[in-house]
């Protein structure tokens, strides 16, 4: 595959590494004369406890996501070589660790900085921004199956089967976010797919890149600050100012609805997202068993009374959870 992407030569051995840290590829580091690459092939089945298929041809999607997202912010994705639609691969820039530090990692690690809150926010709604409404683009990644597989069903539809009384609630998500097609959503935003660099946040991992409703993609993201809170309380202030500079820094840049129409949607949204990292299929790995119920039931009291605004979840979450 290097040799036909012209980026190795024909009699070179190279030095491949399996990556770790992801349940949806196997990805590579290769090592060649020319220097080191990265790269990617989607599974079928993803690497988690509950069955959950979803189509390869969204390491497709990922490698045009990168490529569009190169032209809007081209210095917060990393650079797409080559694509190899036999092998249902591409090769992509290496970024290693030394100069590229994770932000899940740092998160977890307590070592917050809302700033780098303030600079994601500001990176998605730039994307967001400058594919709203672009009907080009609406066609080239209308990958609703995809996305339905890997964000919905196993996410909200999963809970869903989980909280029967909530079933009609979580299900009118679904079909809200199926129905809103407005902008280039990731469908991934989460700190474990962010780097942190010199030139600022680097966004990894779109595979589930869609033509769709980006309130998914603020809500998504929202969430993964909501539940380190949960997991370290002591440090749920700051946590929360996180959360705080990422909404204030990305409401700047919605002009393709009424930023109230948007907002609306994305926090309904999130309750229920919260919910799905306990009981869908992907649940979050850090949380013990006290604080999966204590988010559960407070997921549930938001799912029950949406509420309009971000801004209400965290002080809602703050009370129901005794964050100080």
């Amino acid at each position: 595959m290097l040799v036909e992407l012209r980026l190795a030569q024909p009699d070179e051995r190279p030095g491949i590494t399996l990556l770790t840290g992801g349940v949806s590829s196997s990805i590579f580091r290769v090592q060649l004369k020319a220097g080191d690459y990265c790269v990617k092939q989607c599974l079928p089945k993803l690497k988690v406890q509950k069955d959950w298929y979803a189509p390869v041809e969204r390491v497709f999607a990922e490698a045009a996501w990168l490529q569009t997202a190169a032209a809007i912010v081209p210095r917060q994705v990393p650079t797409v070589f080559g694509i190899d639609h036999l092998r249902g691969a591409f090769v992509m820039e290496y970024l290693p660790p030394e100069q590229y530090r994770n932000w899940k990692i740092e998160l977890l690690a307590g070592r917050i900085d809302s700033e780098h809150g303030r600079l994601i926010g500001e990176v998605l709604g730039k994307l967001h921004a400058a594919t709203a409404l672009d009907s080009a683009l609406a066609t080239s990644f209308a990958h609703d199956a995809n996305f339905y597989a890997l964000r919905l069903e196993s996410y909200l539809v999963e809970s869903a089967r989980v909280h029967g009384d909530l079933a009609p609630r979580l299900m009118a998500l679904v079909d809200t976010t199926l129905s809103h097609k407005l902008a280039l959503v990731h469908g991934d935003v989460s700190p474990k797919n962010m780097l942190l660099s010199p030139a600022g946040i680097v966004l990894l991992d779109a595979e589930t890149a869609w033509y769709g409703d980006p309130a998914f993609d603020l809500a998504f993201l929202l969430n993964h600050l909501l539940l380190k809170a949960a997991h370290r309380p002591l440090l749920a202030a700051r946590y929360l100012a996180t959360f705080k500079a990422i909404t204030t820094s990305y409401r700047a840049y919605v002009a393709w609805e009424a930023l109230a129409t948007f907002e609306r949607r994305a926090a309904r949204l999130l309750p229920g997202l919260l919910l799905a990292r306990i009981d869908g299929k992907s649940p979050v790995e850090y949380l013990d068993n006290p604080a999966r119920e204590r988010v559960r039931a407070a997921a549930r009291g938001l799912i029950l009374a949406p509420p309009s605004i971000l801004d209400e979840i965290p002080s809602a979450l703050a009370a129901m959870l005794g964050w100080g």
